[in-house]
């Protein structure tokens, strides 16, 4: 389906809008971090105005306004708790800090996470992401035909298209072949400094199998926020200052869209053998100290 690329002005104020309150947002927790995150232990149902209002907390627009506020506290919950075992510089985590970090995520959202898989690590698991453009997913796709509503139109059709492929090249060899789970998997997809992990120059071939499309968790430590996402690219280079990047539609559910598109983020493997956890924005039910 092919929109046009002017957007309805309602679209367009929208947008505006959600960027001006996710910057405001961002300068909250930057100046009163540690103090909301005391109050959202204490008082958590006042604190839904500092969540986007297109997080993962909020994402069914079928909750009642309790449950809504029950999400967003569970979000907060998890924040303050990673909060205690995060440096507070941005640097990467040792072994125990991986290990206490990654036993909170597993025991919260009910599967396993982990920083190292197989043996295999990225060369960190705690870093700086930044906004990426859409990928194309076989020959002969386009910017408009990744949106199937008007509404994905105005809110990621924005973002753009790569010039170049990703790291596996196309997703699919042709668009006769693409399904929802391609789909799906360059809505939701990172790209990570594969290039950088120990071991990579003396494992090639075995360190890009394992790489491709491989399953993260990537939460976002001042909110809660949450995503499953597959490493469908490479990159960004070590200059950039930032550790991996975000499709428009992570970056959107990790409520890191707006202002300067970055943040920082911890990002852990999902044990997924039978590919079970789908893709997308997760909604923390019940928070597990």
């Amino acid at each position: 389906m092919l929109f046009q690329a002017k957007r309805p002005a309602f679209h367009h104020l929208k947008q505006k809008w959600t960027a001006k309150h996710r910057s405001l947002q961002d300068k909250v927790w930057d100046k009163h971090g540690t103090s909301l995150r005391q109050l959202a232990v204490g008082s958590l149902g006042g604190l839904m105005l500092l969540a986007s209002p297109t997080s993962a907390a909020i994402t069914n627009q079928h909750s009642t306004g309790d449950q809504i506020t029950q999400d967003t506290d569970n979000n907060m919950l998890l924040a303050d708790e990673i909060s205690k075992k995060l440096p507070q510089e941005m640097r990467s985590l040792n072994s125990q800090e991986e290990t206490e970090i990654g036993q909170i995520l597993s025991r919260n959202f009910g599967f396993k996470v982990s920083a190292e898989l197989q043996n295999i690590r990225l060369n960190r698991s705690y870093g700086v992401i930044g906004g990426e453009q859409h990928l194309y997913r076989y020959p002969g796709d386009s910017l408009q035909k990744h949106a199937d509503t008007s509404v994905d139109w105005a809110m990621f059709g924005s973002s753009g298209i790569a010039p170049g492929l990703g790291a596996w090249g196309y997703f699919v060899p042709s668009e006769a072949e693409f399904s929802e789970k391609d789909k799906m998997r360059e809505k939701y997809y990172l790209a990570t400094q594969t290039f950088l992990a120990p071991g990579f120059a003396e494992n090639v071939g075995k360190y890009r199998d394992f790489f491709k499309f491989r399953k993260m968790l990537v939460v976002n430590p001042k909110t809660g926020q949450s995503v499953v996402a597959v490493i469908g690219d490479a990159g960004p280079a070590e200059w950039t200052g930032k550790h991996l990047g975000g499709s428009p539609e992570v970056m959107h559910f990790l409520g890191l869209a707006g202002g300067p598109r970055k943040g920082p983020v911890l990002y852990f493997f999902v044990d997924d053998p039978i590919d079970q956890i789908p893709l997308g924005p997760i909604k923390l039910d019940k928070f597990r100290s």
